[in-house]
């Protein structure tokens, strides 16, 4: 069973691509490409909120975002390990969307679940494209071979210097309102029992819209979000897209 879409984004946990890419899914997905994100794990480590609620949280930030899918692989969070087992289950979301982009998060960073997972997404994408290697859809059937053309990092905790810088002027209320949907994580005010967590308190939204500003000044738009190229230099037939662009820098 295969299912053509534009972008595919992966996050370690459920929120990462929230708070890393969201304001570029949401844009995309204004110009009518189809945007599916993949949670390799469920959070259920995190110290607050459980699997469940954090579930619904991402249907409801799916939803905001106007996302094609939404779908959770139930790796063990905490324990990611890049062997071919664990490929596979990116290697059959690959084959089946069949993307043309892969956000992935950043290379190395503050959390070891998201270097991991860096790590574990490139290899699997590479792998996905071998002929020789077998894989089985959900029907059964032998899937085609697949590697996206493309792949860039969004950026998480550490600050990068990027290769470009999406301006999400336009969807910046959908990413906070996106973020804001893991109501258990973000923007907290009543803690309760659960433990306080850097991101739970409200003044973590000043450093989102900050960084967005930041970013976006590089880009010479009021908000961005910057991202690494991961296939070497950024190739290019036609200078049409710096023709369609005129930043304020």
């Amino acid at each position: 069973m295969m299912e053509q879409i534009d972008v595919l984004a992966f996050g370690a946990h459920p929120d990462d691509t929230e708070l890393g890419c969201s304001g570029t899914l949401a844009k995309l997905a204004n110009q009518g490409k189809r945007v599916v994100v993949v949670d390799l794990t469920r959070g259920e480590m995190g110290s607050r909120g459980t699997p469940e609620t954090r579930m619904h949280e991402a249907k409801r930030a799916a939803d905001i975002l106007g996302l094609h899918d939404r779908i959770n692989l139930g790796l063990p969070d905490t324990q990611l390990v890049n062997d071919r087992q664990t490929q596979l289950r990116i290697i059959d979301v690959v084959r089946r969307f069949r993307p043309s982009i892969c956000l992935i998060g950043a290379p190395e960073d503050r959390h070891p679940d998201h270097g991991k997972a860096t790590r574990l997404l490139l290899d699997a994408l590479f792998y996905s494209g071998l002929r020789t290697l077998e894989s089985r859809g959900l029907d059964g059937s032998i899937q085609e071979p697949h590697r996206p053309a493309h792949t860039l990092h969004y950026m998480q905790d550490t600050p990068i210097i990027p290769d470009l810088v999406m301006d999400i002027t336009s969807t910046m209320e959908k990413k906070e309102a996106a973020i804001r949907a893991f109501a258990t994580q973000f923007d907290v005010e009543e803690p309760g029992e659960e433990p306080e967590t850097y991101i739970s308190r409200p003044g973590f939204f000043e450093t989102v819209r900050a960084r967005a500003r930041f970013f976006g000044h590089q880009g010479g738009f009021s908000f961005g979000e910057p991202f690494l190229y991961a296939n070497g230099p950024l190739p290019l037939t036609t200078f049409d897209p710096l023709f369609k662009t005129t930043p304020m820098r």
